[in-house]
């Protein structure tokens, strides 16, 4: 439907007014709009208004990856290194000397296929990527589809499907910036709550020590939900798989958004920020509490945690990562 040269932006809208609208650079989440009880219809994500302004973005101090595709690995490895099946590979050290997000150039730096489409109730999009063997250095060639569905519940639903042709790693997540009051407002004024005990501990360079933290008198204890805090980058480990993961609340457009996922974490981030260099959508100014990411994914440094959930994607087996954001117009 589209080749591996052209960007095209898709869009799906369901029945009750909400609509998305998606770019195959990056299978990146562009705009999402959503009709409140208050009348209006607000823009709850992040972004840029041209291609130019996203290819740009990755060039910044602390590139903010607004709303795209996250792969090979989502999160962190330690010093980019990992071992698989007796073999140790050297990843890209692009972040403080470690690996994050996939490398130089990760699966939200690639032009996807477009090979799906369905209308009508439910619409949904399926794009899909061919990550080659040793593509960043990661082993095997990675077939990715990445399928979009708005539902008429106002969800938006992520499956994400892999197969490799060797043993690898494999980690995706989706990385929009959420503000349910509106892309050019701050999250300080809204509610979180993440159902978890515990988060996973890190070192200075926010690497995982292998330790939990328990989350009793803890600052981002949010099992009884709290205002957003300005800065955060952190993995919460999930209490219960097939129950709410967390969700995010608006006061001033009675907004509520769930997130659910079969994965066994959340990262949550703030402070994704264009350091006055870029404009977003519409010539909004973004800074630091423009948004807030629910990233659903494995654990970072996962393959150097033998106690960590399973990373590895053998030959022939599929991985499969369901996500949820669900919206809800609440008194």
């Amino acid at each position: 439907m589209a080749d591996n040269n052209e960007i095209l932006s898709f869009e799906l809208s369901n029945k009750n007014g909400m609509k998305v609208q998606i770019i195959n650079y990056g299978a990146t989440v562009t705009s999402l709009e959503i009709p409140t009880s208050k009348g209006n219809i607000v823009d709850v994500v992040l972004g840029f208004d041209s291609l130019s302004s996203y290819l740009e973005s990755y060039f910044l101090p602390s590139a903010p990856y607004f709303g795209t595709t996250v792969g090979r690995y989502a999160g962190r490895i330690n010093k980019g290194i990992f071992s698989l099946n007796g073999k140790t590979y050297q990843l890209a050290k692009n972040n403080n000397g470690n690996a994050l997000h996939g490398g130089n150039k990760g699966f939200g730096k690639k032009i996807w296929n477009v090979t799906k489409r369905t209308s009508g109730e439910n619409p949904s999009v399926t794009f899909s990527l061919l990550s080659k063997d040793l593509d960043e250095n990661y082993p095997g060639e990675l077939q990715v589809d990445l399928t979009y569905t708005l539902t008429e519940e106002n969800e938006l639903k992520l499956d994400y499907k892999a197969v490799s042709t060797a043993d690898t790693i494999v980690n995706l997540t989706h990385h929009s910036y959420f503000n349910l009051d509106g892309h050019d407002n701050s999250v300080l004024d809204q509610k979180i709550f993440i159902n978890a005990d515990k988060i996973l501990e890190t070192n200075h360079e926010n690497i995982p020590t292998g330790n939990f933290a328990d989350l009793t008198s803890h600052k981002f204890d949010f099992r009884l939900e709290k205002n957003c805090p300005s800065v955060i980058d952190n993995s919460f480990v999930i209490n219960e798989k097939g129950n709410v993961a967390a969700y995010l609340l608006s006061s001033k457009n009675n907004l509520k958004m769930s997130v659910y996922t079969n994965q066994p974490s959340v990262h949550i981030y703030v402070g994704g920020n264009c350091f006055d260099v870029l404009k977003g959508k519409n010539n909004a100014v973004y800074h630091k509490t423009s948004g807030v990411c629910f990233e659903t994914q494995n654990f970072p440094d996962a393959p150097n945690q033998a106690h960590f959930p399973n990373s590895v994607l053998k030959k022939d087996e599929e991985y499969i990562q369901k996500t949820v954001y669900k919206f809800e117009n609440i008194n």
